[in-house]
């Protein structure tokens, strides 16, 4: 089966990004009959996160999403993803602030192991390419937070030198990224526009 194609799409808190993330699906879905995934790495932590998780979902409902709540361990959604799916990862930045603090609960969480996060990141990329093999789209969103000043804290900064490394990496992979600014998609890559000039 040929590879999927992979859209990053990242930008700034409440710029749009994922609302254009779902259009830009919900369209392709009308020309190509197939399935929306929608997998949700949110966890309601406390009461504006689950008021956002609760205004992700409204604006989801009124096309027919299957959706997957992975807040970790992403490679364990590869079995429910099916050939021809167009599958939004909503988000990156998430899951990364999930799995850096895996095993907070038993007192070793993942940020203050050796390699722990190496290994997660190896992963991801494996569990991507394993989406791609199956999905016909999968879209990826996540947060730019490399603009704003260094941080104080240790481990924000720990959290901002894996987002910039793993936006890199995937922006590499990527058929298309986007940047949203403002609730304007901003391309710096499109392999299919390229290829085409």
């Amino acid at each position: 089966m040929v590879r999927g194609k992979l859209t990053f799409i990242s930008g700034g808190v409440r710029s749009g990004k994922s609302s254009y993330a779902e259009k830009l699906l919900v369209n392709e879905v009308q020309k190509n009959v197939a399935r929306l995934v929608y997998i949700a790495s949110g966890v309601a932590t406390d009461s504006e996160m689950q008021a956002r998780i609760e205004r992700h979902k409204s604006d989801r409902s009124t096309d027919s999403w299957t959706t997957f709540e992975q807040p970790v361990e992403l490679e364990k959604l590869v079995p429910s993803i099916q050939p021809g799916d167009y599958v939004l990862w909503d988000c990156l930045t998430t899951w990364l602030a999930n799995e850096l603090y895996t095993g907070w609960d038993l007192g070793e969480p993942c940020i203050g192991q050796a390699g722990c996060m190496e290994q997660k990141e190896m992963q991801l990329y494996l569990t991507i390419e394993s989406l791609l093999k199956q999905a016909a789209h999968l879209v990826i969103v996540s947060n730019e937070v490399l603009d704003e000043l260094p941080s104080k804290y240790a481990e924000t900064e720990i959290y901002r030198k894996w987002i910039g490394r793993i936006h890199q990496s995937l922006v590499k992979k990527a058929d298309t990224a986007i940047e949203m600014d403002y609730g304007i998609p901003i391309v710096w890559k499109n392999e299919q526009q390229e290829m085409t000039q």
